[in-house]
Order: structure tokens, then C-alpha cells, then sequence
């Protein structure tokens, strides 16, 4: 794996997927790169929590049931004045919903399926400051 130890110091990795499976494993993945991973099965679940606040980093599905991961974005944008970093990942990549995300500040968009360490260095960019888009 690309990264031994993480700084502990480092919020959650806050993870939006609809998908359980994919939900487990992309927080396994996190878990075990050393990052501390906190998992929300949809974008209205998110926003009844207080874990934006701390996140370190936002991974999210942007074709969720109810309100989309591009949505959650827009909406985290009007109601907070200070954001962590967003990934987006999607099973159906589309040039208008990656040229979205990009305007919505992306940090990284990850078209599924995609390798471990795919997503680990995003995540390791993102929380580092650097764009991987």
C-alpha cells in the first residue's frame, strides 16, 4: 500500500455510498491504509450527523437514492463556510456529471470500478492538499 502510517491526527474519512458492499469494503480499504474511515448509507443520513465538521476528507457516490452526491455537495457549500476536500466516484461516467464535480471542487473523481490504491492516494492527495483530478 502507498501509505504506511497516516498522521492519527487526521479527521475521518467520511464515506457516502448507497451500495453495502462497496460501502464495507472502501471503508476497510481506508481503515487499513491507516486513515479512520466513517461510513453513511445515503447523503440525507450525512446531514443529520455532525461529522462534516471534523471530516477530513468527503468520498462520495454520486448516484445515491434521494439526494445525489452532487447535490449533498451543493447543499454542504451553502450551509458551511469551511469544507473538507471531496472525491466523487460513480458507476456511470459521464463527461457533464465529471465536468459537475470538477465545478464543485473535486479533489479527485474516481469512475467505479477502480483499484484500492486508486482510491487511497486520492484520499492521501486530498487530505495532503493536492488535487487528483
Amino acid at each position: 500500500m502507498v501509505l504506511q502510517t497516516i498522521n492519527c491526527k487526521v479527521g475521518a474519512i467520511v464515506i457516502v455510498e448507497d451500495d453495502n458492499g462497496a460501502r464495507q469494503a472502501f471503508a476497510r480499504l481506508l481503515n487499513a491504509a491507516g486513515f479512520r474511515a466513517e461510513t453513511f448509507a445515503s447523503a440525507e443520513a450525512l446531514l443529520e450527523s455532525d461529522v462534516v465538521a471534523s471530516a477530513a476528507c468527503l468520498v462520495l457516490d454520486i448516484h445515491l437514492p434521494g439526494l445525489s452526491g452532487l447535490e449533498l455537495r451543493r447543499e454542504l457549500v451553502r450551509s458551511r463556510t469551511q469544507l473538507p476536500p471531496v472525491i466523487f466516484i460513480t458507476g456511470h461516467d459521464e463527461p457533464a456529471t465529471r465536468a459537475q464535480a470538477e465545478a464543485l471542487g473535486a479533489s479527485a473523481y474516481l469512475p467505479k470500478p477502480f483499484a484500492g490504491r486508486t482510491l487511497v492516494e486520492a484520499v492521501a492527495h486530498a487530505v495532503g492538499g493536492a488535487r487528483a483530478v
